[in-house]
């Protein structure tokens, strides 16, 4: 089968064709490809699948094979994806996704999307629609006891659950910390979780544990997270672009009644493997 590599600020992807070819077990294929010694490498496997909603629908998988709902990184690359594959025309490409429909805009610089700018939705901020077992509308600066220390979160839903903690993310163990929040018995279906250091009133330092998937370079829906939550607790200003430094880049992020996540997407090579 024939595979893209593409990644967005380094949160890299393994991804396929399906309006032409047909997977019919993702799960283990995520695991098996997702190796860096064994596989091709990557954070997971996405496949570009026909949809009678939308332009193309997204199905995501993380690389220890459970399926995602939602992928900020990995929509804009597979938007662009679609775009260069004819099946999208003109600037405008919309999304099935688990989490709903989305609609990407493309920046084109000559013949090549240069960037992609996603309307995210709505979030959700009750703590119900997390899922989490704290029952508040919203669920801001909360304490939660984890590995016997108390932290103060910040819940947000983008299509997939985020806890927001505002700690250091240089100082901060992320895998020891990172696996006791994603396993918490507060969040019965897992969580991601953002380590958010704030520059200013309009700049983040994030730094990300994901469910599934581990720290990873980037996390689309993490970085919007981390905005909404950095406007709840009035650390940045609303209806603003915000910047959110990442460690393979930065994305631009804009709470307003809804969510604008502006970044790059870019393909790193095609190939063929056996499956």
């Amino acid at each position: 089968m024939k595979f893209y590599k593409m990644h967005g600020i380094g949160n890299d992807y393994i991804y396929f064709d399906c309006f032409k070819d047909k997977i019919f077990d993702p799960e283990k294929l995520a695991v098996r490809l997702s190796d860096r010694h064994f596989g091709i490498g990557g954070d997971g496997i996405i496949l570009l699948c026909p949809s009678d909603k939308a332009d193309i629908r997204m199905r995501m998988f993380n690389s220890d094979g459970s399926e995602g709902r939602m992928c900020g990184n990995g929509i804009r690359c597979l938007s662009k994806l679609a775009y260069i594959l004819g099946y999208v025309k003109g600037r405008n490409c919309t999304v099935e996704t688990l989490s709903g429909i989305k609609k990407a805009e493309f920046i084109i610089s000559g013949n090549d999307v240069e960037a992609v700018r996603v309307d995210m939705g709505v979030p959700k901020l009750n703590g119900n629609e997390i899922p989490s077992l704290f029952t508040d509308e919203t669920v801001v600066d909360k304490p939660l006891n984890v590995g016997g220390r108390q932290y103060g979160v910040t819940l947000v839903n983008m299509g997939n659950p985020h806890c927001v903690v505002f700690e250091d993310p240089d100082t901060t163990d992320i895998e020891t910390v990172g696996k006791l929040f994603e396993n918490h018995t507060a969040f019965p279906d897992r969580v991601n979780t953002e380590f958010v250091k704030v520059i200013d009133k309009n700049k983040l330092k994030m730094r990300v544990w994901e469910r599934g998937s581990g720290e990873t370079f980037a996390c689309g829906t993490g970085a919007c997270a981390s905005a909404v939550a950095s406007v709840l607790n009035r650390l940045c200003d609303r209806d603003a672009d915000i910047t959110v430094c990442l460690l393979g880049g930065e994305l631009k992020i804009r709470f307003a009644d809804t969510v604008y996540m502006t970044g790059g997407a870019t393909l790193v090579y095609t190939g063929e493997i056996r499956i």
